[in-house]
């Protein structure tokens, strides 16, 4: 197994799980809840790989779009308070933080 950590960001409004886990090569989706989202704002994920700085993976402001590296897919709820990212095929280097954040 190995762990992929999703941790709360600054913004009070943005919750993550603490964290969630999976064997390489099963999916997992990675949730993050932002009921306070303006409808100007947009829906943007990261992640920190160890010993790096945080790098933009993908954002979105409804609907779905695939990711191509790592293979995936970001999805936003009908509501857009909340969304998730899918890792399709995760291997041992996507262990990572990942954060979701929100912004214009």
């Amino acid at each position: 197994f190995f762990v992929i950590p999703a941790v709360t960001v600054t913004r009070a409004q943005v919750q993550q799980d603490p964290s969630a886990e999976t064997t390489e090569g099963t999916g997992i989706s990675i949730n993050c809840s932002h009921p306070n989202i303006q409808s100007s704002e947009y829906i943007y994920w990261y992640r920190q790989l160890p010993g790096r700085g945080p790098a933009f993976m993908a954002y979105a402001h409804k609907g779905s779009k695939e990711l191509q590296e790592p293979p995936g897919r970001l999805s936003v709820a009908a509501d857009r308070r909340s969304s998730a990212l899918w890792l399709s095929r995760p291997r041992r280097g996507d262990a990572a933080v990942y954060y979701c954040a929100v912004g214009d």
